[in-house]
């Protein structure tokens, strides 16, 4: 089988290995989609997130679905749950599974993610699609758990005022949330022009520049004493700043975004003056039976992200697209020729 793997930051080569064979309690999935992650930028541009750096040839890619071609899954298109947690700590008992300290994550340490054409996998942990479902639509089930797990940990009610600084998938899946869930009004910010539309199309209520977001006397106008809740989805220290400049005091300030250099800093003034909540989002706990109802009810719509995808022999001109930004979603099918 054709496999993706990284050696270090920028080099990423295609070769052959053998197709693995499912232990107990795994199944053989066909990996037919793979979208490419903020993370798995990280990854390719950096060689590593934080303290943790490639110290070994990694396959990436932990947003994935494809063919079960074994097991009681057989002959399904199913998205697979990337995290392996151990089930038996106290975070995995109490329902934090996202919290395992011993987890295990695919394209991240040393278990290799889906740039392949084939891998075995825990079968508790393969999801199957209902019709009209494509493989693509299961690889970003991904992150919109991780969207979805975030909204939870906001405690937003209806009717709340909610500002989105990032455009990127997840923030403009949050945004679709949003909207889904009640919000009254919503309030996006994005740098790329074509985020920006982006966000419009999928409903934000107002769309910011940056610059016209970093103006306290914006959010006075457009919100008033300011956004019951705001998500901070780049993890830049500016983008911060616009996030704590958004939320109304005692609000929630939600950072999902993963810094360059694991490090994020912040008016500490004004977050103090303001007696903001800073909640950090790390991946999502049991989100798979809920996603998969929103997406296949049409209450949020993850197809319309996708705008590029690529053959498994192109993933170094993949990641370079989506280091470039360029587009929202970018998707790599293994099995394309």
């Amino acid at each position: 089988m054709r496999v993706a793997r990284l050696h270090a930051a920028e080099d990423i080569r295609i070769g052959q290995e053998p197709v693995p064979v499912p232990g107990p309690g795994e199944s053989l999935v066909r990996v037919e989609a793979v979208g490419l992650c903020g993370s798995d930028l990280h990854w390719f541009d950096q060689g590593g997130i934080g303290d943790a750096v490639i110290d070994h040839p990694l396959v990436p890619g932990h947003e994935f679905a494809g063919t079960a071609l074994t097991g009681p899954f057989e002959g399904r298109l199913v998205a697979v749950d990337p995290a392996i947690p151990c089930g038996d700590c106290a975070m995995c008992l109490e329902g934090h599974r996202n919290l395992c300290p011993t987890v295990q994550f695919a394209g991240h340490g040393h278990l290799d993610g889906g740039l392949r054409q084939f891998m075995a996998w825990p079968t508790d942990l393969l999801h199957p699609l209902p019709e009209g479902m494509t493989a693509a639509d299961g690889a970003l089930l991904e992150p919109l758990g991780v969207a979805l797990h975030a909204w939870d940990l906001s405690h937003a009610r209806a009717g709340a005022t909610v500002a989105v600084i990032g455009c990127g998938p997840i923030g403009l899946l949050l945004v679709q949330l949003a909207l889904a869930c009640g919000a009254g009004r919503v309030i996006a910010v994005e740098a790329l022009a074509h985020r920006r539309a982006a966000a419009r199309s999928c409903g934000a209520h107002t769309v910011l520049t940056p610059e016209e977001a970093q103006d306290p006397a914006t959010w006075k106008q457009l919100a008033g004493l300011g956004c019951e809740v705001s998500f901070e989805v780049c993890g830049h220290d500016g983008t911060i700043r616009t996030a704590l400049l958004a939320a109304r005091p005692g609000a929630r300030v939600m950072l999902v975004g993963i810094p360059d250099d694991d490090r994020s800093c912040f008016p500490a003034g004004l977050a103090r003056r303001k007696g903001l909540t800073l909640v950090l989002v790390r991946r999502m706990k049991e989100m798979y039976e809920r996603t998969i109802e929103l997406v296949s009810s049409g209450r949020i719509d993850v197809r319309g992200l996708v705008s590029s995808t690529y053959p498994l022999e192109q993933a170094h001109h993949a990641f370079g697209a989506a280091v470039a930004r360029e587009g929202l979603k970018t998707v790599i099918d293994p099995q394309e020729p």
